[in-house]
This record gives structure tokens, C-alpha cells and sequence, in this order.
């Protein structure tokens, strides 16, 4: 009997050595040295499909549902320093009445509106999985899916959002109008603005943080640029102090950034201390500039894109 012959070796096969591992269908379809340069040429015009979409927002609601405790962990953490904020903005504003335009029930209801902007808005940054995907090495099917990546990371958001809303959002809220008392927006009208204003200050957050999360396709690490980002957000957005204190041009200056979308402009609607019309105008045209900056991105790394794991 004939000596089988040696199989060849070619590299595109999964190696026999045992200290490899196992190797799933993903590392068998796409073979990638660490930190290899990889080619993709998929269309960059994906079709859009409403019901994927929609499916999407719902996956992202569910997934986050399941992590029930660690939401009302949040939801209790945004209303313990919600009160700590709201003593120190009763004192500042007893001291100084009329403060950048408030009252005092104003300020305590801001300091619990912004609380509860903390979850949804995720003002300090993260929640997208797009940098640990890219990690893995799994951004390499993202990007060849038949749909648009930051359509569908921006559909698992919103499900997400909507999730820590209603667990994490409202808590905070009822916590201040009971302890302190807060003002609520009048009638319909008020109410559908704020929920207007909301939805934008979400789409430019979530474009912000897309900007963010594909920086590790060209800076390998993103820690420095999440941190930048947070100081930014937390300072800008009026997440600590309301931005009508930042004096003179420089007020001006704050006031017309991004971040001010955020959490500045839809609390100032539910106060009914900004026009919900021209509110909404300044944060669709920051949430358009910021959305189109991250599809310019997505194509970029279309065509190039580094793979650090696989």
C-alpha cells in the first residue's frame, strides 16, 4: 500500500497546531495575521430596509432589558447625585435668586432632567461595541453585511435608549418631584417638543460617540480619546453646571457647540425656556453635520481597515 502523500500546506487553511485553538467559521472564511491591512471593496450605498431596522431597535431594547439590576443600580446612583447637585444649586441660587435666568425650581428641575439624560444620552460616553468589534476582528463582516453599519449601530442605540429611559430616566425625576418638587412642561404642545428636542439630543450624542468609536480604526487605542471625550461632554453639554452661567463670548461660544445639543437644549424645552422650533433647528443641523462626518468615516475604513485580533 502506497505511503499517503503529505498534504501540501497553504496558509489560508487553519493551522494543525494544537496550541492554536479552535477555529470558528469566522477565522475559517477570513484568515487575518494580528494587526493585518485588509482591502474590503463592498458597496458603500447599502438598500435600506425599514423592518431590519426596526427589528434592530427592538433587539436593542431586549438585550439591554436583561440587565435589570445593573439599570436600577443606574437609576439609583443618578438619583443619590442628583440630590447632592440639587443642595448645591438651592444654595447657589439662594444666594444669588435669578441666577442665568432660573429660579429655583428651575434649577432643582434641571439638575434632575439632566440626571436623567445620564442613561439614554450616555453622556459619559460608550455604549456602541463598535471598538471592541473591531478588536475581535468581527468589524470585517460588519463592514460587508448588505446594510449600513451606522444605520444599524444607531438603531441598537436607540432600542438601548429607550430601555435606560424608562428604567434609569424616570427615577431620578420622580425622586426630585417628590423631595423637591419640579416644574413640568404645559400641555401637549410642551410635552411633544421636549420629546422632539429629546429624540435630537440623542442623535447627536449617539453621532458623537460613533465619531468616537471609529478613531480606534486609526488610533489602535481609544482610551485617550474616550476621556477627551467625556471631559468634553461633561463639561459642554451642561451636564454639570447650566451653560447660561458660562459668561460673555465665551457663553456664546459654548452654547453654539454640539454638546450643548445634548442635555442644555432639551432640558431648556422642558423648562419652556427655550422655543422647542429653534431648539430643534440648532440640534438637527449639529445631528445632519455629525451623522455625515460618521458616514464619510464608514467609507473610509470601507477601504481600508486595521484588524487587530482574528
Amino acid at each position: 500500500m502506497p505511503a499517503a502523500r503529505p498534504r501540501a500546506h497553504n496558509p489560508a487553511l487553519p493551522s494543525a497546531d494544537p496550541r492554536a485553538g479552535p477555529r470558528t467559521a469566522r477565522h475559517r472564511a477570513i484568515t487575518l495575521r494580528r494587526c493585518e491591512t485588509i482591502p474590503f471593496h463592498a458597496p458603500f450605498h447599502a438598500p435600506f430596509h425599514a423592518p431590519l431596522y426596526a427589528r434592530l431597535v427592538r433587539y436593542g431594547f431586549r438585550k439591554h432589558a436583561t440587565y435589570v439590576w445593573g439599570a436600577l443600580a443606574g437609576a439609583f446612583t443618578n438619583s443619590v447625585f442628583g440630590v447632592l447637585r440639587a443642595y448645591v444649586l438651592i444654595a447657589l441660587w439662594e444666594a444669588r435668586p435669578g441666577l442665568a435666568g432660573y429660579d429655583v425650581t428651575h434649577a432643582v428641575t434641571y439638575c434632575f432632567v439632566t440626571q436623567a439624560f445620564i442613561g439614554p444620552m450616555q453622556l459619559f460616553g460608550g455604549g456602541l461595541d463598535v471598538p471592541e468589534r473591531i478588536r475581535t476582528g468581527d468589524i470585517a463582516l460588519d463592514l460587508v453585511r448588505p446594510a449600513s453599519l451606522q444605520l444599524w449601530s444607531m438603531a441598537e442605540d436607540l432600542g438601548r435608549a429607550g430601555y435606560l429611559f424608562l428604567v434609569r430616566g424616570i427615577p431620578p425625576v420622580l425622586l426630585g418631584a417628590a423631595l423637591f418638587g419640579v416644574v413640568r412642561p404645559s400641555g401637549f404642545a410642551g410635552w411633544a417638543g421636549f420629546a422632539a428636542c429629546f429624540l435630537a439630543g440623542w442623535a447627536v450624542g449617539f453621532a458623537w460617540r460613533y465619531l468616537v468609536a471609529l478613531s480606534v480604526c486609526w488610533l489602535v487605542d481609544d482610551r485617550g480619546v474616550q476621556v477627551g471625550s467625556l471631559v468634553l461632554t461633561t463639561l459642554l453639554s451642561g451636564m454639570m453646571i447650566p451653560l447660561p452661567l458660562v459668561p460673555g463670548p465665551l457663553g456664546e461660544l459654548v452654547r453654539a457647540l454640539p454638546w450643548a445639543a445634548m442635555a442644555q437644549a432639551p432640558a431648556d424645552v422642558y423648562l419652556g425656556t427655550a422655543p422647542p422650533l429653534e431648539t430643534l433647528a440648532f440640534q438637527a443641523s449639529w445631528a445632519v453635520a455629525l451623522l455625515a462626518l460618521g458616514a464619510l468615516g464608514t467609507r473610509a475604513i470601507r477601504h481600508k481597515v486595521v484588524i487587530q485580533g482574528g
